[in-house]
């Protein structure tokens, strides 16, 4: 059936007819639209009017468009939290109405390299504790987790295979209380490796957060780089005009 018999312009008609579509589960997340040919021909409008009404939906993430892939369903996030909040994942997760899991990969310690000493005001003969950690949420894999921490801090144990808050082994261990943290975001549309491990479907990008943690002395205690599935999480912020 085509939408012609609607007298606004056909693009926005397009628009509407998705959402409709979508909401009514003709469409489910994640899923592949049809190409472009076949949708055109189905609503009855040209491909130009239909590109035009995708550009929106992508706009208003609505949709996804990968090129030489299609145009698929965003996932609507699961966990949602304003940037200007800082949450340990476990935290995240379980405001999110999910169960949180860890799975451990590696756990070992290094001496620091200048990129360390610069990041933590260390002496070049102390050590790091590099946690790597995939964290899941009903048992699917959401966030890729790569952790540094001084050895100082928090040296390496059973305890740092068992407890799945870094922000809770820290207190425990040495009395370090994360209070706030520098965070740095960037877009990454595909990783070879980590979208692999947390099992990314085609549209799915990714949402890294690198993060410098201070305790209660403002001293730096954590360096994190977590990757975040951007269809399972949104991040916000408020702006106030000053």
């Amino acid at each position: 059936m085509t939408i012609k018999t609607d007298h606004r312009l056909l693009y926005l008609q397009v628009i509407d007819r998705l959402k409709r579509d979508i909401e009514a589960g003709i469409y489910e997340e994640g899923e592949r639209l049809p190409s472009e040919f076949e949708l055109s021909k189905q609503l009855g409008i040209s491909r130009a009017t239909l590109r035009e009404a995708l550009r929106i939906l992508e706009d208003e993430n609505v949709v996804v468009r990968r090129h030489g892939v299609g145009t698929f369903v965003r996932s609507r996030a699961v966990f949602s939290s304003g940037i200007e909040e800082l949450f340990s994942v476990t935290e995240m997760i379980e405001r999110g109405g999910k169960n949180p899991g860890t799975i451990f990969l590696t756990s070992e310690k290094r001496e620091v390299r200048e990129e360390d000493m610069q990041r933590f005001n260390t002496d070049e003969d102390e050590h790091l504790v590099v946690v790597e950690r995939v964290r899941t949420a009903d048992g699917k894999p959401v966030v890729y987790c790569l952790d540094q921490i001084p050895e100082k801090f928090m040296p390496v144990s059973q305890n740092t295979t068992e407890e799945e808050s870094l922000f809770n082994l820290l207190e425990k261990e040495s009395n370090r209380r994360v209070l706030y943290a520098v965070t740095h975001i960037e877009p990454v549309g595909f990783h070879e490796r980590i979208s692999e491990i947390l099992d990314c479907p085609p549209e799915a990008s990714l949402l890294v957060l690198k993060q410098m943690h201070y305790d209660q002395n403002d001293n730096p205690v954590l360096y994190s780089l977590n990757y975040f599935r951007a269809d399972k999480f949104d991040f916000h912020v408020v702006r106030r005009r000053v």
